[in-house]
């Protein structure tokens, strides 16, 4: 078991195409560069956040709130990358503006 704090966010995806392949695959690299372990639920299943197979069975389209938890002491800047993934940045997806 990891030592360290658990933390837990929500947050909805908002990319016009939801979490297609390309996103789950950046959601997973964000993930897998923390040491902390990594869950991810959309209320009917939870998986790691670190595999692209778990998150690819999340099917999350648009308007989808995923509950993520980390446990680890590298937790609360985790949330925080992958927050401003999802939510801020949007996975990067074609109308996202970085902020001037």
């Amino acid at each position: 078991m990891l030592a360290g704090q658990v933390s837990q966010i929500e947050v909805e995806i908002k990319n016009a195409n939801g979490m297609h392949m390309r996103p789950a695959m950046q959601f997973v690299d964000t993930a897998s560069r923390f040491q902390c372990k990594i869950s991810v639920s959309n209320n009917q299943i939870t998986v790691d956040g670190k595999s692209i197979m778990h998150m690819a069975m999340l099917a999350a389209g648009v308007g989808t709130k995923l509950k993520i938890t980390a446990e680890g002491s590298d937790a609360q800047d985790a949330l925080k990358e992958l927050h401003d993934l999802v939510e801020v940045r949007m996975f990067d997806e074609p109308g996202w503006q970085p902020k001037e």
